[in-house]
């Protein structure tokens, strides 16, 4: 398929998780997980006669939300119903906001695939329950329902149609998972569904103005599935168009073992829901002053934590964006930052040794759970040459997947570099005596003998010697 022929346009809604100890309209916890059922009372269950009342939590922690992602804060906003056939929330409609959302007209900036900065509009962020969870049982051919996540308080972060690639939707839900986690609002596990994505998608001829009619693919939750499931929807309409076809509005589902999607039901407009405004609850006034507060208390945000990396410290650019898009990294890089690590070699083993085990263990950052401080100790072994860098790298394996103390470590399984030049010369004369094949082809000219004698001489003393003295003193004896 020629896909210099058509373009890709994206819009992404976001439902986000709020990290608040209890539910939106009632005092259930909010706790993941816990026994089907257990996490619920009459308000959350949707019991005929009972009334929300407001979590103020949610509304602040959304306050919070918006002004991180520059929105427009709705001074007067109230809540809708929005009717709708929910078979896992019980009372039959979402209490949502249609007509005046907390946030509108916000933006985040990203890479563009060009190099240079692009930013992604953000239409609205609204206030809304969540759902609970079918759980569908292959055995008895039924579906049973969980209503521990209903009322679980979500804000939908809606963009502007502004994603033009794959790559772009990734970089924009890495930044905006940073954002989140940095002012404390969500923990963004998208493994437990505090953080899931749904895909408008549709495809236009390169160089048109009018959008195509778009799909949505629902409830994506890996940042592998979202990129497998974008190109696959691109390349399916594409398929349809170039075929002579039309492409249906719908609402697809995505399954990522057998990586396709499927039509799930044709896709709502607004009018389907028959939006009202919320009976039950009482419209949010939020004051000048509250905004004000809220803007002074946020933390210094991803954007500024980049540029004062790479500005103040001098962190070479790829560098400092991995490690200000996550919050864990960017604790791991200041805790030892102020201990006195220097932040050139701090940023090399994060980008190196850290990131390395992460991949190999399928963790994420958040997920780690040794003493931060212990990288500095590592490091600093290195810097006062107790240790070789071949050494640290193994001890900071075991720091990683045990979580003990390199320093201890170090000791209890004797890894200290050999310093007595006296026992390290003694070592490399027994290698050059057991070997003289090698001296004899070294002497004739052969660097790789050479090569081979450092490694016999490094093996001899058990890698805990330093590379250069093992090398100048071997030459000497040659």
């Amino acid at each position: 398929m020629s896909h210099s022929k058509w373009e890709t346009v994206m819009g992404l809604e976001v439902h986000v998780e709020l990290a608040t100890k209890t539910k939106i309209f009632c005092s259930c916890t909010t706790e993941f997980g816990g026994a089907p059922n257990t996490h619920c009372c009459p308000i959350c269950t949707g019991m005929p006669g009972v009334l929300p009342s407001l979590n103020k939590a949610v509304v602040e922690y959304a306050t919070k939300a918006g002004l991180a992602l520059n929105c427009e804060i709705t001074r007067y906003n109230k809540f809708d119903r929005k009717n709708y056939f929910y078979p896992d929330l019980p009372k039959a409609y979402q209490i949502s906001q249609l007509y005046l959302p907390i946030c509108r007209n916000g933006g985040v900036e990203i890479e563009a695939e060009d190099g240079g900065r692009k930013v992604i509009g953000i239409h609205e962020i609204h206030m809304e329950e969540d759902a609970g969870k079918l759980v569908h049982d292959p055995h008895t051919n039924s579906t049973l329902v969980d209503y521990n996540r209903c009322g679980v308080p979500l804000i939908e972060i809606v963009s502007e149609p502004d994603f033009r690639s794959a790559e772009e939707v990734i970089r924009y839900l890495e930044k905006l998972r940073a954002i989140l986690q940095y002012i404390g609002v969500s923990d963004c596990k998208m493994q437990e569904g505090s953080l899931r994505a749904d895909v408008n998608l549709s495809v236009r001829p390169a160089g048109s103005e009018t959008f195509g009619t778009r799909t949505e693919m629902k409830n994506m939750n890996s940042f592998k599935a979202i990129m497998r499931a974008i190109h696959y929807e691109a390349n399916r309409q594409i398929g349809v168009l170039e075929k002579g076809g039309e492409v249906m509005q719908e609402t697809r589902r995505w399954d990522d073992n057998l990586g396709e999607s499927f039509a799930m039901r044709s896709k709502e407009d607004a009018q389907d829901y028959k939006y009202f405004p919320e009976p039950d609850l009482i419209p949010i006034e939020i004051s000048e002053e509250t905004v004000e507060q809220t803007k002074k208390a946020l933390p210094e945000l991803p954007e500024a934590k980049r540029l004062r990396y790479v500005g103040e410290l001098g962190l070479p650019e790829y560098d400092a964006s991995q490690i200000t898009n996550s919050k864990a990294l960017v604790e791991l890089f200041e805790c030892n930052l102020a201990a006195g690590v220097p932040a050139k070699e701090l940023a090399n083993w994060i980008m190196g040794e850290v990131m390395h085990m992460l991949s190999d263990s399928g963790k994420e950052p958040e997920e780690m759970t040794f003493d931060y401080r212990y990288l500095g100790a590592l490091i600093g072994m290195v810097q006062k040459n107790e240790i070789t860098r071949n050494t640290a790298k193994k001890v900071f394996k075991a720091v990683f997947e045990e979580g003990c103390d390199p320093v201890d470590y170090v000791e209890k399984h004797n890894l200290k570099t050999v310093t007595d030049t006296g026992a390290v010369r003694a070592a490399i004369e027994e290698v050059v005596a057991a070997n003289p094949k090698s001296v004899e082809e070294y002497r004739s000219g052969k660097e790789k003998a050479l090569q081979y004698l450092i490694g016999q001489s490094m093996r001899a003393l058990r890698g805990k010697a330093d590379p250069q003295t093992v090398t100048a003193i071997l030459k000497e004896i040659l």
